[in-house]
Formats: C-alpha cells, sequence, structure tokens
C-alpha cells in the first residue's frame, strides 16, 4: 500500500467475542482504521461469569479493553450505539456523538428478555453483567447474615448452560458461606426450573439425562413443562404453584439487541439478522455473532470464529482477492455442572466426569488466548483458581483455608 493511500474506517460496534476478535484480527494492518465502540470498559468472558458470581475473582471473567489493545493502534470509544444513517454512513451513540465509516461491523451482543412476566424484573437476579454477579452475590451474604439461615430456596430459572452451570455450584458455595460465617450448615434446596421438556433443550437426549442424572446428585430439584408465572418480593408462581423464595436467578430468557429493530434490518427466525454467504446485511454492513441469523449463534466459539472470518475477508479484498464463503462451524461443547464435574459433546462423542471439568478449564485457557497473548492468557487462566468476596469475614476465610 502507498503511503498516501487512504485506510479503509472500519467501525465495530460491541466489545463482546465477536467484535474484539474483528478489531484484533484487523489491528496492525496498513489498510485499515480501526474503531471499537463499546458501552463498557470491560470485555466479559461469559463462560466463567458463573463462577464470579460464586466467590471466584472478578478477574478470571473480565479483562479491560484498554489493556487488551494497548500497542494495537485501534481506537477504543465507550458509547452506546443508537442510530445507523446509511446514507451518510454514520453512527450516532445515545450521548450524540458520530462516528464515521466505510465498513461496519456489527456484534452487540443480546439482551435479557422476560417476555413480559410480572415481578422479574423487579425482584428476581441475574448474572450477565460484573454488576449484577455483584447484586446477586452481596445478596446471598447478606440474607444469610440476616435470617442466620439460608433461604428456603434458591430458584434457577433456565436449563440451559448458564443455569446448569449455576445450579451445579451453588449449594457448594453456600455451606462455604454458611462455614465462613460461623452458622450451622443445613441443607441447600436449589430448584432450577425449564420450560421445555427437558433440560438442555438444544442438546442431544443422552447428554441432557446425563447432565440431568449429576445435578440430581448434588441434591438439585428439577422442574421441566414448567411455566414461570409472575415473581413477587416473598415467592415466584411456576405453573399455578408457588414456591417460597427471596432468590430467583434469571437466565432463560434472551433476545436480539434493540439496534436492529430500531436501525429497521430485516430478520430472520429467533429475531436473528438476515446475512449472506459472507455475513454481511448490507452493503458494507457485517453482522456477525449472537446478532446473526446463522446456524450456531449464541455460542462464543461462534462470535469468536465469526469476527476471524469477517476480518480475514476484508483482509483478502482489501489485497483485491477473493472473499471466502461462511463455512457452518460445529464445536465442542463443554457443560460444567458441579465441582470437578463436566459433560463433552461433540458430534456423537461424550465424555462425563472430572476429564470433562479439565478439558473445561483448557478450553477456558484457550479462549483467553483467542484474544490476548500466551502470557496475558496464562496470566488470566490462573485467577480461574483464586476467589474474592467483597464481605471481609469471607475474605479472612478463604485467606486462611488457602494458606493451610
Amino acid at each position: 500500500m502507498g503511503p498516501k493511500m487512504k485506510k479503509e474506517k472500519v467501525l465495530v460496534l460491541g466489545g463482546g467475542f465477536g467484535g474484539v476478535k474483528a478489531a484484533l484480527e484487523l489491528s496492525g494492518d496498513p489498510h485499515f482504521a480501526v474503531t471499537l465502540l463499546s458501552d463498557q470498559t470491560e470485555f466479559r468472558y461469559y463462560p466463567t461469569l458463573y463462577r464470579t458470581a460464586t466467590g471466584g475473582a472478578r478477574a478470571n471473567s473480565s479483562i479491560s479493553l484498554q489493556d487488551m489493545f494497548t500497542d494495537k493502534g485501534v481506537t477504543l470509544v465507550q458509547g452506546t450505539a443508537e442510530t445507523l444513517d446509511r446514507k451518510a454512513k454514520t453512527i450516532t451513540t445515545t450521548a450524540g456523538e458520530t462516528y464515521g465509516y466505510d465498513t461496519l461491523i456489527i456484534g452487540l451482543g443480546v439482551v435479557t428478555n422476560y417476555f413480559g412476566i410480572p415481578g422479574l424484573p423487579e425482584y428476581s437476579y441475574s448474572i450477565k453483567t460484573q454488576a449484577e454477579v455483584e447484586r446477586f452475590k452481596a445478596h446471598l451474604h447478606q440474607q444469610l447474615i440476616d435470617d442466620r439461615q439460608p433461604d428456603l430456596n434458591y430458584v434457577v430459572i433456565g436449563a440451559g448452560p448458564t443455569g446448569i452451570e449455576l445450579s451445579g455450584v451453588l449449594p457448594t458455595y453456600l455451606k462455604q458461606l454458611m462455614k465462613n460465617h460461623g452458622l450451622p450448615v443445613r441443607k441447600i434446596h436449589v430448584d432450577l426450573i425449564e420450560a421445555a421438556p427437558r433440560l438442555l433443550p438444544r442438546l442431544p437426549v443422552d447428554a441432557s439425562r446425563a447432565v440431568q442424572k449429576q445435578l440430581k446428585k448434588l441434591g438439585v430439584k428439577l422442574y421441566v413443562n414448567s411455566i414461570v408465572q409472575g415473581q413477587t418480593p416473598d415467592e415466584l408462581t411456576v405453573s399455578g404453584k408457588p414456591i417460597r423464595s427471596h432468590t430467583v436467578i434469571w437466565t432463560a430468557g434472551v433476545t436480539n439487541h434493540p439496534f436492529f429493530a430500531t436501525n429497521h434490518f430485516i430478520m430472520m427466525g429467533r429475531g436473528k439478522v438476515a446475512v449472506d454467504v459472507y455475513l454481511q446485511a448490507e452493503d458494507s454492513i457485517f453482522v456477525i455473532g449472537d446478532n446473526a441469523n446463522t446456524p450456531y449463534s449464541g455460542l462464543a466459539q461462534t462470535a469468536l470464529s465469526d469476527g476471524s472470518f469477517v476480518a480475514e475477508n476484508l483482509k483478502r479484498r482489501a489485497e483485491g482477492k477473493d472473499l471466502k464463503s461462511y463455512q457452518v462451524k460445529k464445536f465442542v461443547t463443554i457443560i460444567p455442572a458441579g465441582p470437578k464435574w463436566a459433560a463433552v459433546i461433540y458430534g456423537k462423542f461424550r465424555l462425563y466426569g472430572w476429564i470433562g471439568h479439565a478439558l473445561r478449564s483448557l478450553a477456558d485457557l484457550v479462549g483467553f488466548h483467542d484474544l490476548e497473548p500466551w502470557r496475558a492468557a496464562t496470566k488470566q487462566w490462573f485467577t480461574e483458581f483464586g476467589h474474592q468476596e467483597v464481605c471481609p469475614v469471607c475474605t479472612i476465610a478463604n485467606a486462611s483455608q488457602q494458606g493451610r
């Protein structure tokens, strides 16, 4: 490229897996001037948020965007994308800032959907962001301190991967909290509620049964074909019956980011954006990850792969090469269900137990390396073995146990 050639302005919306991966892949390429617009200052590593929510280190599920892009030549901007002007090729944020682009890559992720169920937005907890995780952890501690005993029922709604991961570790975590605070350790009642006829409805039946068996071993009570109808401060109504609880965690529903409907994109099944074989929704606009109507949209691995794919095609186009067509990739699924146990599913291959758990741990190391150099990724991965609590009593108790 000649020194006076104009760089292609690439604007990436979203600091999740897809957006970050696309920006990293394009960074340093002399053909592009890359700007990443995110409403967050940190990248959230969703696969380990459940761990942070149950006493793990915040650093295990959070990476500073500034650190990730140090010396990468990417312009980082904090803001919430609101309006797309296709003619002017600009994005305007909720704060009124405007950013131009030649090529737009959108990976905004999904937002929580309560399906209009009364009381859930006000009274339930979620673990999709660090702020929500902190609120949830603070509640667990405060409830134990105030009542001097566990809640009658801890209710997790949604038996997808997040719901299973959380319900699997909650009993152990709560028993640890009781021990830390000198409370008599009592039986923990965790209920897992699913509207579908079985847990993990998008995965094979045999894998679903194996995970169900493991959760039952841990004492988790499973309700399938169960419809959540409403929540009050004291109870949850499920299929006409009340469950007494002050701790309800919603992991069940998400919907596509409202940006797409607001800006009149063509939507397909599951409310995802229609894309072509290049993941292009319209001329010069690419949609990736959770937002795109692709077979495995919704997985972190898909978002990473999409970000790499679009970045590679932009590089090919800049060099005058033919673009590659999108290839649907099926990834290994690893779902932890309790301490030192995970299910590994890939095609007809299955693996359950502690080896699955070890593979999941290694998968996190690889996942961090997808976004960071090996040294930083390894440091990030080691935070998996740490604990972090705001509560000083638990901090001291954890430190004394680690010191033994």
